[in-house]
């Protein structure tokens, strides 16, 4: 059966304006000078005429077919079709002045209008505010001109200084606000909003949540079933060799009986200490992940070469997620695949860990199998991701990337 990548989104929280986000469909946001912000809000300004005359001139003469049920639709789409010129420039305006970087699709034909549409309206009263801010400045300077002219007349200007200080205050926030209304609406048309991305995290995290429950619940029936059919047959011939003995009236059958107890108990307790290895390994509090990836390769009966580089000592969750992920891995190559050689890469940079199984086998690793569903469903409570490549004839690669944060 031929392998796939799992490659899913991450749809993380929304951000506030001007912070990045991640690059699963979302808009993205390069800090740019202000400047250069203040330029782009002024452009603004000036792509909102464009607005409104073509709202004005082509809109105008294309409402009475728009009106007509007849012909509403092919009117709108010829005048969607002049909106997506217009549109797009606004995107490119805030592209290059804001660093936005948007997902690249096309908006249905009446979303572009209405966006078309709410961005005129916005930069027309960007325009009004700023206009009202020069307005007050002119007349600031005019005020101060009088104070230098006649300095006894200050108190006659308080009131209207104060009157100018409240305008000014409110002229501000509206340039504010409407260059946050500017950005907003260029998320939702350009990219999915925030409503979007918060609904489509909340699914992920449900998904996830599901899915570590069924991990939970197949990693407890593996170990009763190891328990039943290993550990607990073995007990039971144990059991049967010493009551042999015991009732066995020659010493040295008796004798051998007992050597042949001596040796299922020891095939007890190795098989028991690997039932606890597989749940988790006590290496892993004492040794930590290098040493515990060890204890595997000395298990395994492939010739296994390890790889490790990680400059810091990982997280707890990240840690065992990883030592899963080599020993399923493992588990699977020794098993199924055939292999006469595995490679174990482990390698980290702080923010993030990679761990990586190769191995030379026939491939053919069913990602929808119990073992690496689980595997997946435990690297994805954490956030990270699971890539499974396995054609038929070979090679097999599993890599898993986890955040350390």
């Amino acid at each position: 059966m031929q392998g796939d990548f799992a490659d899913g989104t991450t749809g993380r929280l929304p951000k506030a304006p001007g912070m990045r986000r991640d690059g699963a469909g979302a808009p993205v946001t390069h800090p740019c000078p202000w400047p250069r912000r203040a330029a782009g809000a002024l452009l603004g300004c000036c792509t909102a005429v464009f607005g409104l005359l073509y709202f004005a001139v082509p809109g105008g003469l294309s409402l009475p077919f728009v009106l007509w049920p007849r012909t509403r639709p092919r009117a709108l789409a010829l005048l969607s079709a002049g909106a997506r010129g217009l549109t797009g420039l606004e995107r490119v305006r805030r592209s290059v002045f804001f660093g936005d970087v948007f997902p690249a699709h096309h908006a249905p034909d009446r979303d572009v209008l209405r966006y078309l549409a709410a961005r005129t309206c916005a930069g027309t009263l960007f325009a009004g505010v700023l206009a009202l801010l020069g307005y007050g400045a002119v007349l600031a300077g005019l005020l101060a001109a009088g104070v230098v002219r006649d300095p006894t007349d200050w108190q006659g200007l308080l009131p209207q200084a104060l009157l100018g200080g409240v305008l000014l205050f409110l002229d501000l926030q509206g340039v504010f606000s409407l260059n946050a209304l500017d950005a907003r609406l260029a998320r939702e048309h350009f990219g999915p909003s925030e409503r979007e991305l918060l609904e489509l995290r909340i699914a992920e995290l449900a998904a996830s949540r599901a899915g570590v429950l069924r991990a939970v619940d197949a990693e407890r029936r593996r170990i009763e079933r190891d328990l039943h059919d290993g550990v607990q047959q073995r007990l039971v011939a144990l059991a049967m060799l010493l009551g042999r003995a015991r009732r066995n009236r020659r010493p040295e059958q008796a004798e051998l009986l007992l050597q042949q107890a001596h040796r299922a108990a020891q095939e007890v307790l190795t098989e028991l200490r690997e039932v606890a290895w597989r749940v988790y390994p006590s290496a892993l509090d004492d040794l930590g992940l290098e040493e515990a990836v060890a204890g595997v390769a000395q298990r395994c009966g492939i010739p296994l070469h390890i790889e490790f580089s990680l400059p810091l000592p990982l997280p707890r969750p990240a840690e065992t997620a990883a030592y899963f992920v080599v020993c399923e891995a493992v588990t699977n190559a020794a098993k199924h695949s055939r292999a006469t050689r595995i490679l174990v890469r482990v390698r980290g940079d702080g923010g993030r860990v990679s761990v990586s199984v190769e191995d030379n086998g026939t491939g053919g690793a069913d990602p929808l199998g119990g073992g690496l569903c689980g595997l997946r469903s435990r690297v994805e409570a954490l956030d990270g991701r699971l890539y499974i490549d396995s054609p038929c004839g070979g090679p097999t690669t599993i890599t898993a990337e986890l955040p350390c944060a």
